[in-house]
C-alpha cells in the first residue's frame, strides 16, 4: 500500500480474516472486544499500526479501519495514517494530566494564536510543557517545515503530520513533564537553528520567567540560544503562580501569546524590552 503526505492510496486491503461471510449478529457482538484489545495495545505503546492490528486481530483491515474510526467518534484515539496513536497530551503521568486539564479552552486558544506566527516551512522549536502541546496541534494542515521537541506528547501529536520533517531531542525522561532531558539533550541542541521557540514556563514575573525544578532548565536554555524568535505562550495565571528557577529574563522574550491583560510591572517591562503582545 503505498502511503505519501495526501493519504492512503486505494491499494488492496488484506484478505486474510476477512468478516464478510460472517452473521451480521457475530460481527456486532465481537466488535466491543475488538476495540478492548485495540485500547490495550495502544497503551502499551501509545501507537498501533492498522496492518499489526489485522495480523493480531485476525481480521481485515477494512475492518480494524472502521474500528479505529469508531474509537476516535469517542475521542479515545487519534486515526494517523496507516494506524492509530493515543490522543495528544495522553500521557499515563498523572501530575501532567491534572495540569492539561487546567485552563484547557484557554491553553487552547493561546496554542492557534501562537501557530498563526509560524510559517509553513519554518523550523519551530517547541519546549514541553500543556500549553505547548496545543501550538503543536494547532499547527496548520499544510505545515510543512520542520519540529524541533523534546516533549514526548508534542511528537505523539506529530505523528499525524506525515509532512513535517520533526526532530526528536534526545535524553533523560523526565515524568513530571513528560520531557527528555539532561546534558545529552542540551549539547544535541548546540548545533541546530531555530526560527521560532514556543516557550513554556511555570509562572512570570517583571524579573523573567520560571520553571519548578533546574533539571528542565539546561534545554529550556539551550533551546533558546538556538533561536531568532521565542515566543512565550503563557495563560494570565502564571503571573500570580510561584516558580523556583528562572529561566531568563523578559529581554529573552520577542512574544508573549496570552489570554488577558499582563500585571502593570509586567508589561511596562516588556514595553521596554520592545516585546509585542498577543491577546489570544
Amino acid at each position: 500500500m503505498v502511503q505519501s503526505c495526501y493519504g492512503l492510496s486505494s491499494g488492496t486491503m488484506a484478505t486474510h480474516g476477512t468478516d464478510s461471510g460472517e452473521p451480521a449478529t457475530l460481527r456486532y457482538e465481537a466488535a466491543p472486544r475488538r476495540r478492548d484489545q485495540i485500547m490495550d495495545a495502544l497503551r502499551q505503546s501509545g501507537h498501533v499500526s492498522v496492518a499489526a492490528l489485522s495480523e493480531q486481530l485476525a481480521v481485515s483491515e477494512m475492518t480494524v479501519r472502521r474500528d479505529l474510526r469508531q474509537l476516535a467518534k469517542g475521542g479515545d484515539v487519534v486515526v494517523v495514517h496507516g494506524g492509530a496513536s493515543m490522543p495528544p497530551g495522553w500521557t499515563a503521568n498523572p501530575a501532567f494530566t491534572a495540569r492539561a486539564s487546567v485552563h484547557a479552552e484557554v491553553k487552547h486558544r493561546i496554542g492557534a494564536a501562537a501557530a498563526q506566527l509560524v510559517p509553513t516551512d519554518s523550523t519551530v522549536g517547541i519546549d514541553a510543557g500543556t500549553t505547548t502541546l496545543h501550538v503543536a496541534l494547532a499547527l496548520p494542515d499544510n505545515f510543512a517545515g520542520a519540529v524541533v521537541t523534546h516533549s514526548v506528547p508534542v511528537l505523539a501529536a506529530m505523528l499525524a503530520r506525515p509532512c513535517a520533517r520533526v526532530l526528536a531531542i534526545g535524553g533523560e525522561l523526565f515524568h513530571d513533564n513528560q520531557a527528555l532531558i539532561g546534558p545529552s539533550a542540551a549539547s544535541s541542541i548546540a548545533d541546530l537553528r531555530l526560527r521560532t521557540l514556543m516557550l513554556g514556563v511555570t509562572a512570570l514575573d517583571a524579573r523573567g520567567v520560571y520553571v519548578r525544578s533546574e533539571l528542565e532548565l539546561a534545554v529550556k536554555r539551550a533551546l533558546i540560544d538556538a533561536s531568532d524568535e521565542v515566543v512565550l505562550v503563557s495563560d494570565v495565571s502564571k503571573q500570580e503562580a510561584s516558580g523556583t528557577v528562572r529561566v531568563c529574563g523578559l529581554d529573552r522574550i520577542d512574544t508573549i501569546v496570552t489570554d488577558g491583560s499582563l500585571r502593570s510591572d509586567i508589561a511596562e517591562q516588556t514595553r521596554r524590552n520592545g516585546s509585542r503582545v498577543v491577546v489570544a
